[in-house]
């Protein structure tokens, strides 16, 4: 690869750095009590979980020990202990494959990068869905058949919340570095001449 295809490739890998900095995810909850301006939300950091607003986190616990749900706590989800790590092996990678200019290791870094989303896609569903099916049976509010798993994408009513939950700013750097990484692929193919 030329030195351009190298350098996209390195920005690509180092774009992956602004999930430390921006949430990757966002959950909203507006109710007639919380209207727009003023509705619960939540930011799911790569190593963090926390409220929109300093007590939003606490509002939504309290709110949810009436129907039984889990408590968010950071020291009960492993995944933010670890996510770090692979964030950080995706660019330490990147790097080195920058270094090497071998164009077919950008298809391996895509791959690699599309298959830790979608693992941690699938393994964010399943913490909703536990967090939103294994109600405490000795809640103060219950409703038979009700659950009250959080969408995965776009917005669905749980009793009177409208949840919401969309990408946020972090998940625009996973595009990016792999938008950047695919550009230098691209751009390194070979070009045959007609004459």
């Amino acid at each position: 690869m030329k030195p351009l295809h190298r350098i996209l490739t390195a920005l690509g890998a180092l774009s992956l750095l602004g999930l430390f900095v921006f949430p990757m995810w966002s959950i909203t909850l507006e109710a007639p009590q919380y209207p727009k301006g003023s509705e619960l939300g939540i930011l799911i950091r790569i190593n963090n979980v926390e409220g929109t607003r300093p007590n939003d986190l606490g509002n939504i616990n309290n709110l949810n020990h009436y129907i039984g749900m889990k408590r968010i706590e950071v020291d009960s989800i492993p995944e933010l202990k670890y996510m770090p790590i692979i964030v950080l092996a995706l660019v330490g990678l990147g790097l080195l494959i920058a270094a090497f200019g071998r164009r077919w290791m950008n298809l391996v870094w895509i791959a690699l990068l599309t298959a830790a989303g979608a693992l941690g896609l699938y393994d964010f569903w399943l913490w909703e869905y536990d967090y939103g099916h294994n109600l405490d049976p000795h809640a103060i509010i219950k409703i038979e058949g009700m659950s009250y798993q959080p969408p995965l994408f776009g917005t669905e009513q749980l009793l009177n919340f409208s949840a919401s939950s969309y990408p946020d700013i972090g998940f625009a750097f996973i595009a990016l570095g792999a938008l950047l990484v695919g550009l230098a692929w691209w751009l390194s193919r070979k070009r045959t001449t007609t004459h």
